[in-house]
């Protein structure tokens, strides 16, 4: 494990500073949620945002549930926006997520696929949004037709419903706008990866505009083996109205993939097993092929000058095709036979032990259909300023999830359960399979099915009590109907009806334009059929319930240099715990303390600077004597994570940054015997820039350190080394 000389960290906390939205003075408040900020009285002109398009401070953010002016908002709100993705060659979200810490990566396990990610020590996977609407199909999502994502540390049910328990991730879509621009890439990797993307923006009239992009990228992901991709997607967008009282955005994204998972490596007496990092144990024939269609309408319309009235509806289908092995365990063969070590340990050598491969071939369909309606406005009444935000959110989910058996030549003692299906044996060192396991049909086995309806009503209110205080409030009551089925598991079938007010609170002191502190409240919950899918013991429980405080400080340095930090606590009182073998209670309690600090800007025309330090202290406090887990550290949550870059314009035309990445250690299961080292791992780049081109290049892992990226806690925990050293070029071009 590596470990932080005092210094080191000293210098570290320095530059720690995390992206976060500054105050929005120039953004469009009619974009947003009630704020502060004046509109124009009469005619409504279309606004245009100023600013270099190399600042990684992002001039404004989407969500129009918050504040156009973040100092307004009691929470830690980071934005990772165009230019800071570009630097650092940032192609997917898992990428661009690395820029925020508190966020590890889980793998694509318990019927998952695709992004899954933990957000402040919980996890996030139905907690991803794409322009503020749950975007909860399992697909590995890219960059190519966003301009930004947006991070809302802590619980948020009150705005979002259901989930949310450590924050939300919202993908911000490109606009079109009245600028004409066209903008190509082309990039390579030392890995043979090349990529190309397109952005076309082209004004149709004085007030509409429509926009294209476009990707494509073939090769090998990361250094590992068994790593190639085949992705391709396309994005298109209209706006009519623009700068009118009247605003209509349509939007439609396509995507491809044809990828290879990676389920990485077993676990060997408490540690991932010690193998070359580029070492695999799924088969060359092993695929994830996902289709992915995204609709969006959007109108907005401006009653009055105080008012604003929007209607929302997204429509998102995801289908995946997947032919996927894991190493299930390690042990020995004999005869043919293949004998599990007892949890992973043992004193034989790594030489004579095996990899028993286990499948998890599945066609999966994930849609869902949701509207919101919301009405913003600013009033005076009760001798009080009041910024108030009012919605109706209905929404619709399906799941489908068609489960499938292979099973080889490698036979296991003792037996286990007919669901499960092994295709053969690999060496642990240098694994081979045979020919035969890569040519093992695929047989239909269970098909998982779930829906859920959604109705929910909220409302919000940020009130000035003085001009130097605010008061901040709001309820939202969620009706959350679901229900799921199983042809062969159990259980054969499973609903639940669930009503939830979530309850959000808070209070701001800002004696200056450039400073603000907040106090604040929140509450979430998780529905046992959150993710459309059950298990036996867990489908009659009431919803886990989270509350979070938190207390911190937003300010700006300077007109170009803004910094903030917290102190907070996520609690998950009434957590699901098992007492015995498909039953469960909700005794359990998840306490996660933590700190974060940072800030984002310019130092001086020549050097920026971005990154955010986060402090988890993560235990659970409570669960069955069964359970196992009461008083460890939840699955994959580091105790200190830092992420920084920073670039320097040492001429003109050239550009040097870089910047670190830590992350101390975790734990890649539920019990803690499994203990996955920290690392840090550097990155550089050096870019030559012009009006009409970029050429850049990336550096990736510069010190080739050996480190895992994502953890898998299931069959006792199984981690996804990092890529090793790694070159990106890059050219852009502007007309």
């Amino acid at each position: 494990m590596n470990r932080l000389t005092p210094i080191a960290a000293a210098l570290l906390t320095v530059f720690a500073t995390p992206v976060y939205a500054q105050q929005a003075a120039a953004s469009d408040a009619s974009d947003a949620a009630p704020s502060s900020a004046s509109s124009p009285a009469t005619t409504l002109e279309n606004v245009t945002i100023t600013g270099n398009r190399e600042d990684f401070n992002s001039p404004a953010v989407s969500l129009t549930k918050l504040p156009a002016d973040l100092h307004d908002v009691p929470q830690t709100v980071i934005v990772v926006n165009k230019a800071l993705l570009e630097s650092r060659g940032a192609t997917s979200l898992a990428d661009a997520l690395r820029n925020v810490s508190g966020i590890t990566l889980g793998g694509a396990e318990g019927g998952q696929i695709g992004n899954n990610i933990n957000l402040n020590g919980f996890s996030a996977r139905t907690d991803i949004y794409l322009d503020g609407f749950r975007d909860r199909g399992q697909y590995y999502r890219d960059t190519f037709a966003l301009d930004q994502i947006e991070v809302l540390m802590g619980p948020s049910s009150m705005l979002f419903g259901r989930g949310s328990t450590g924050g939300v991730i919202n993908q911000v879509t490109k606009k079109a706008n009245l600028k004409q621009s066209s903008e190509v890439s082309a990039s390579i990797t030392t890995n043979g990866l090349w990529r190309t993307t397109a952005d076309y923006n082209q004004p149709l009239t004085d007030t509409s505009a429509v926009r294209i992009a476009a990707m494509a990228q073939q090769g090998a992901a990361t250094t590992r083996d068994q790593s190639n991709v085949q992705d391709y997607g396309l994005f298109s967008t209209f706006t009519s109205g623009i700068g009118s009282p009247t605003e209509i955005v349509l939007s439609a994204l396509i995507q491809h993939n044809h990828d290879q998972p990676d389920y990485g490596v077993p676990a060997y007496n408490g540690h991932p097993v010690d193998v070359d990092r580029n070492t695999a144990y799924g088969l060359d024939s092993d695929r994830t092929n996902s289709d992915v269609f995204a609709l969006n309408a959007n109108i907005k319309h401006r009653i009055s000058q105080d008012a604003v009235l929007r209607n929302m509806t997204q429509f998102n289908y995801v289908h995946t095709d997947a032919r996927e092995t894991a190493p299930q365990s390690l042990g020995t063969v004999s005869g043919g036979i293949f004998t599990p070590l007892p949890a992973g340990f043992t004193s034989l050598p790594l030489s004579s032990l095996f990899v028993h491969g286990q499948t998890h071939d599945r066609i999966l369909t994930d849609y869902s259909i949701s509207n919101q309606t919301e009405l913003a406005a600013k009033a005076d009444f009760g001798g009080f300023k009041h910024d108030t935000l009012l919605g109706l959110e209905l929404g619709h989910d399906g799941y489908n999830n068609q489960m499938s058996n292979r099973s080889g030549d490698c036979n296991i003692t003792p037996p286990l359960s007919t669901t499960q299906s092994f295709i053969g044996c690999a060496a642990v060192i240098d694994p081979v399979y045979s020919a035969a396991d890569s040519n093992l049909p695929s047989t239909p086995y269970n098909l998982q099915s779930g829906s859920a309806n959604t109705i929910a009503i909220y409302g919000g209110d940020t009130m000035a009590i003085t001009d130097q205080f605010k008061l901040v409030g709001g309820l939202r009551e969620d009706r959350y109907v679901a229900s799921t089925a199983n042809t062969i598991s159990l259980p054969g079938n499973a609903s639940q009806a669930i009503n939830f007010l979530s309850v959000r609170a808070g209070g701001i002191w800002q004696p200056t334009s450039a400073q603000a502190y907040y106090l604040s409240y929140g509450t979430s919950f998780n529905p046992s059929l959150e993710q459309l899918v059950g298990t036996v013991g867990t489908t009659s429980l009431a919803p886990e319930k989270n509350k979070s405080y938190e207390l911190g400080g937003k300010w700006d340095l300077s007109e170009d240099l803004a910094t903030n930090a917290s102190i907070f606590q996520i609690q998950k009182e009434n957590a699901r715990s098992q007492i015995s073998s498909g039953v469960y209670a909700l005794d359990g309690t998840v306490r996660v303390r933590g700190i974060a600090a940072g800030a984002t800007g310019r130092i001086n025309k020549r050097w920026q600077i971005t990154g955010n330090y986060t402090y988890l202290d993560a235990q659970v406090t409570q669960a069955s004597a069964t359970d196992g887990t009461q008083g460890k550290v939840p699955v994959n949550v580091p105790k200190h994570s830092f992420t920084g870059w920073s670039t320097y314009r040492i001429a003109k035309d050239w550009e040097i940054g870089g910047g670190p990445t830590y992350m101390s250690e975790r734990f890649a299961n539920a019990t803690n015997t499994v203990q996955v080292g920290g690392y840090t791992r550097w990155d550089a780049t050096l870019a030559y820039t012009q009006p009409k081109y970029d050429i850049r290049l990336n550096l990736f892992n510069l010190r080739n350190k050996m480190y895992y990226d994502a953890l898998i806690q299931s069959d006792g925990g199984r981690s996804v080394p990092g890529s090793g050293r790694t070159a990106l070029l890059s050219v852009n071009y502007r007309m």
